[in-house]
């Protein structure tokens, strides 16, 4: 059963085939924070590629910059200029653009030109395509730029409108504006870059992506010598360390579902001794919550905190999510009887909200994991998902530094948060011995964290809360029964959408 699903025998979190795909080393791996940074990188990666790169996104848009403040890099600013420009400085090179079909239809609506008619104007090396093999009404939502095989960005950012920020998520921050001219708020994000033996295996995973929506084979990027493409002045976060890629993927008429990442959340819910981080967009998987509600009854069990958005973003996903959100707090809020657990959501200095759209746990010093997937349904088994996680076992030979990093990583994403120095986030966790404990002595005014607390949702119920049509587990048991549907999907698969 699912929701028994639990660590090892061992003991260990990350196992292939039942709580990740596949476990493969990285020269190095960076965590990235906020799509100011995020958005560099990639372009200066990008700069670097000789033969292949791969970007996989819910949603792209064209007409952002990657570098609203001062443009620094080579090639043009904008990121749809830029991957024209580039395959013509570099003539072995091709790019593939592949975006969730539905996210590309919505990018119209914005005044993206549209993705067939870019495949008219641009070089034929240039290859825009979009996704629709998958279920109706499910989301393609991993983020993923994979380049030459050699290096791999996975997370949580998608190369669209309303996600450049930077962390200090100013109120007054003007660059903070979309193509049409209107400002956005403050939007806190994650993702991760990886190289080596990791970069090879989402490539796989990008390529397989590839040929299920379009029906075309790219072979493995091949007999390049040197260095990878890593983005210049990213220092690694950690190095020589063993990657867990983590999946989820709906059923389909010829491929049963995945739920690597369900599995891995079940049994990093469960594996926690001491406390339990977790940074996502939305709560509202019940089988999530009723597991980390059974650690919260427990006499002994870790320590919760839990960093949301104040609202979801839109109304309709308000009513569906913050609904289910409200009813499921009030779940961990009943099962809370040792006051183990804190729910936030950040604010800037002048008490605006912060978007959080990060997806981030840190269980204890001994498991990272950052991708695309949220406390949701849809994350679990209806939409795509990858996820990066790495552990440290009793067998990891640089075990002591990674427990340190990992609880670096935490502490910055906090620091962010609370305008915290480290130093002073260090002291009062020596001096509290809690997460929780430390997290409440530096709330104060100002860009901080805001405890959620039933007040605070008290008009969030919603008749679509755990709606099954908004926010289902699985592809509908019926669905593969409607030979209409299935065959349409068949079609698609094969075809070159709108070529």
């Amino acid at each position: 059963m699912r929701g028994l699903l639990r660590m090892s025998d061992d003991g260990r979190i990350l196992v292939p085939g039942q709580t990740c795909w596949q476990i493969a080393e990285a020269d190095r791996l960076a965590c990235i924070v906020d799509a100011a940074d995020y958005f560099r990188h990639a372009k200066s990666a990008m700069l670097q590629a000789r033969k292949r790169i791969v970007l996989i996104g819910w949603d792209f848009d064209t007409r952002i910059k990657f570098e609203p403040e001062e443009k620094t890099l080579e090639g043009p600013n904008r990121l749809g200029k830029f991957l024209s420009w580039l395959p013509k400085e570099r003539p072995d090179l091709e790019i593939y653009l592949l975006k969730w079909n539905v996210g590309a239809l919505a990018a119209i609506g914005r005044g993206m030109t549209p993705i067939f008619i870019a495949n008219w104007m641009t070089d034929r090396r240039l290859h825009f395509e979009m996704d629709a093999a998958h279920p109706i009404g499910s989301a393609h939502h991993q983020k993923i730029v994979v380049i030459d095989d050699a290096l791999a960005f996975c997370g949580g950012i998608d190369m669209t409108v309303d996600r450049w920020d930077t962390s200090d998520h100013r109120d007054d921050n003007h660059y903070r504006t979309e193509p049409s001219g209107n400002r956005y708020g403050p939007w806190h994000d994650a993702t991760t870059a990886v190289d080596g033996k990791a970069a090879k295996v989402i490539g796989e995973l990008a390529r397989a992506r590839w040929k299920a929506a379009t029906g075309e084979q790219l072979d493995a990027v091949q007999g390049l010598d040197g260095d990878s493409p890593w983005p210049e002045g990213l220092a690694p976060t950690m190095e020589s360390v063993a990657v867990g890629v983590a999946r989820t993927f709906p059923e389909l008429a010829d491929r049963a579902e995945v739920r690597e990442i369900e599995a891995l959340y079940l049994a990093a819910i469960a594996g926690a001794r001491e406390s339990l981080y977790i940074e996502s967009q939305y709560l509202a998987s019940r089988t999530l919550a009723e597991a980390i509600a059974a650690r919260l009854r427990e006499p002994d069990g870790p320590e919760i905190v839990l960093v949301l958005p104040r609202n979801a973003d839109g109304w309709l996903e308000q009513l569906a999510m913050d609904g289910a959100r409200r009813r499921l707090l009030h779940l961990l809020w009943k099962a809370d009887t040792g006051n183990r657990l804190g729910v936030y959501y950040p604010v800037t200095q002048a008490g605006d909200p912060i978007y959080v759209h990060a997806k981030v746990l840190v269980m204890d010093d001994r498991l990272l994991r950052v991708g695309s997937s949220n406390l949701n349904n849809r994350s679990m088994g209806f939409d795509s998902e990858c996820d990066l996680a790495v552990e440290v076992t009793p067998d990891t030979a640089n075990g002591d530094q990674l427990r340190d990093t990992i609880l670096d990583i935490r502490r910055r994403l906090l620091c962010e948060h609370l305008a915290a120095e480290p130093a002073k986030f260090d002291a009062t966790l020596a001096e509290t011995s809690s997460l929780l404990r430390t997290v409440e002595a530096l709330r104060g005014t100002g860009r901080t964290l805001m405890r959620f607390e039933p007040e605070t949702v008290e008009d969030e119920n919603s008749a679509l809360a755990e709606n099954e049509l908004m926010d289902p587990e699985r592809t509908p048991p019926s669905f593969w029964d409607n030979p209409v549907l299935s065959r349409g999907l068949r079609h698609l698969k094969g075809a070159k959408v709108f070529r």
